[in-house]
């Protein structure tokens, strides 16, 4: 029987020593095209690995490659809620904390402005968005290549009531909202022109759904839009304003109608409700109150998997809870999709906690929870397929665990121009 042929690769020693690394024998483009594949972190630590590879960040051809990877795990910009400004971030992909090497204050630096007076406000794709309330100043800011870009100073005179931004591969918007209902407006930045749109007035909806109508006759009677205040468990005043950090102030999400593919903005205003925005129809019309004006909690909104998410931390029958909820336009009505295990809910009881909250990608939600008692800050990763919470572990630098009230979504995108 003739013997079998040996199939055992040489190892490089029997090779001569002449063993070289595959990666060495593309050629650029192909190379680029297998390192656009990595994870951006794993990419970033390879880039002391060779020269060649380093030289890839900034070829135009490995940014085009990059740009052909649908989704990457996001990165969390956490905001310091004693500095309201954060160079620290939590890698999804590898499930730890890092920290940036590079922030705007170069940028603002050299251009001889304070970076206390710019908060990040908004988040999309690979950019984040800082706002400079004085002077009504805007930064895009790519935090993986530390590019920044300040764009043309807009004039308002009307209250400036939400900020929001969505992003494609080629280009950016950054929608601002004016004025108190009913009496709204907005602005459009689009980075293709360069250029502020001009103002345009929103319209309020008259709903045609008949759940919709009879809510509305039923509210209008009990809610005239005035601050009230009452009597909480502690036995402190409440106001019924919603209290916002200062970098959720003018929080905002946007999604696209799946069906006609226009913009949809959503905020929530200062008596606690939704306000939807078509941006195409210019109009706007607002969903129910989720709970009553006398009852106290903690709310915020996410986007996930393009749907609008409101999580909601309240008390009742002397425990905490905390819960995530969809509205239904059909029904109009507000359903539970999930809520956090009683167990874990039920060590916020009594402690005054704010939540502050950003849409992981489609399945998952980062929730920060302040507590105001002692000051501590702990932050969880909800699955939402699966209902699980996973609490991070804190983010601790030379044995200080640094304390973040809120963070903003984005992925990191290499190629994403400002």
């Amino acid at each position: 029987m003739a013997s079998r042929r040996n199939l055992k690769r040489k190892s490089p020693e029997e090779d001569g020593g002449n063993f070289v690394f595959p990666l060495d024998e593309l050629n650029q483009d192909l190379l680029e095209k297998v390192l656009s594949w990595l994870p951006t972190s794993t990419f970033l630590r390879l880039t002391s690995v060779s020269k060649r590879w380093k030289s890839a960040a900034t070829s135009s051809t490995f940014h085009i490659a990059c740009s052909q990877i649908t989704s990457r795990d996001p990165w969390f910009y956490m905001v310091d809620s004693s500095s309201l400004s954060s160079s620290f971030v939590y890698d999804s992909s590898e499930m730890n904390w890092k920290k940036l090497l590079t922030y705007p204050s170069n940028f603002l630096e050299k251009h001889q402005q304070n970076d206390s007076n710019f908060l990040p406000v908004a988040a999309s794709g690979g950019l984040l968005c800082f706002h400079n309330s004085e002077k009504h100043e805007f930064l895009i800011f790519n935090p993986v290549n530390s590019s920044c870009r300040k764009l043309s100073s807009v004039d308002y005179c009307n209250t400036l009531c939400a900020i929001g931004m969505i992003s494609t591969q080629e280009s950016y918007k950054l929608y601002l909202v004016f004025g108190e209902s009913p009496n709204l407006s907005f602005r459009v930045y689009n980075s293709t022109t360069n250029l502020w749109e001009e103002s345009a007035v929103l319209s309020r909806k008259s709903l045609s759904c008949p759940a919709a109508e009879s809510y509305s006759t039923d509210e209008e009677e009990d809610d005239d839009g005035r601050m009230l205040y009452f009597l909480g468990k502690c036995g402190n005043v409440v106001a019924t304003e919603i209290q916002k950090t200062p970098c959720k102030q003018y929080s905002s999400i946007i999604t696209k109608n799946g069906c006609t593919g226009q913009e949809i903005l959503y905020f929530l205003n200062s008596n606690g409700k939704v306000v939807v925005c078509n941006f195409a129809g210019k109009y706007f019309f607002e969903y129910p109150r989720l709970l009553p004006l006398s009852h106290e909690y903690s709310i915020d909104f996410v986007e996930c998997g393009g749907e609008l998410l409101v999580v909601v931390l309240s008390e009742f029958l002397e425990t905490a809870s905390l819960r995530v909820w969809k509205f239904d336009e059909k029904s109009w009505i507000w359903n539970q999709v999930l809520a956090m295990p009683a167990a874990i809910s039920h060590e916020f009881y009594g402690k005054k906690v704010d939540i502050n909250c950003t849409g992981g990608d489609s399945e998952q939600i980062f929730v920060c929870i302040s507590n105001a008692v002692d000051e501590s800050c702990r932050y969880y990763l909800c699955n939402l397929v699966g209902n699980e919470w996973t609490e991070l572990p804190a983010c601790s630098v030379d044995g200080y665990n640094r304390k973040f009230s809120c963070a903003f979504t984005f992925q990191p995108r290499i190629e994403a121009s400002v």
